[in-house]
């Protein structure tokens, strides 16, 4: 078993992540922010605003075999109508945030010796969606972070991104809350659905796993077939 750190563990994906490590025996320490989590069964919540200059890692073990960082935002809106300051403030929780808690964590993570790092991205880097430039800019440098971090830190601790399409969760909302909306994105999509939080936390349990254990550096594309089948 393992000590894993989930960053963002309130809701989504993190929260379906943190729950899947825990129910397999692991200790999870896992974050929030403005929704609280309370302590559980191998789960030690704690409060972090990644946002802030100065960030307490402190409840971090010595040895770390794991870190996921969630946070993230789906704001789309036409490019004429963003401020470069809303850029700046995605790319400061997206990237700048993902940067810091690896920066404090990698002691921990490299006294594993065999550890994973896991990352998100969007589909929408690949395929170039209208409306998604504020996203895709800092989806795209946590891209190149996975390339670049994992060749410097191979061969004790391996990188890896999953870059989903839509899913269901409640950062997603105003996008699936009707039926009509939950239907159409679902046709859009090869395999005629939309993604669920049980699709993503699979996969993110999978690279942190030593099954895992020959992947790095890469992006997975976990989208339902989007990014690569046309119909």
């Amino acid at each position: 078993m393992g000590n894993f750190l989930v960053v963002g563990a309130s809701s989504g994906i993190g929260q379906g992540i943190a729950n899947q490590l825990a129910s397999e025996g692991h200790q999870v320490f896992a974050t929030f922010n403005t929704h609280p989590i309370s302590n559980a069964q191998n789960i030690n919540a704690q409060h972090l605003n990644i946002l802030e200059e100065s960030l307490d890692f402190s409840f971090l073990p010595d040895t770390l075999h794991g870190l996921v960082y969630c946070p993230g935002t789906i704001n789309l809106r036409p490019f004429a109508r963003i401020q470069p300051l809303d850029f700046t403030q995605d790319f400061n929780l997206q990237v700048g945030g993902a940067i810091k808690t690896i920066q404090a964590a990698l002691p921990a993570l490299k006294n594993s010796g065999n550890a994973s790092i896991i990352l998100f991205s969007t589909v929408a880097v690949q395929l170039g969606l209208n409306f998604h430039t504020q996203v895709s800019v800092s989806k795209g440098a946590l891209e190149g972070l996975t390339k670049s971090l994992s060749a410097e830190l191979a061969p004790s601790i391996r990188v890896n991104c999953i870059a989903p399409s839509l899913t269901n969760t409640p950062l997603a909302a105003a996008l699936l809350n009707s039926e009509q909306k939950v239907e159409a994105n679902a046709l859009r999509h090869p395999l005629k659905r939309v993604g669920t939080v049980n699709d993503i936390s699979q996969m993110a349990c999978f690279l942190l796993s030593e099954k895992s254990g020959w992947i790095t550096g890469q992006i997975h594309h976990v989208d339902g077939g989007m990014s690569t089948i046309k119909q």
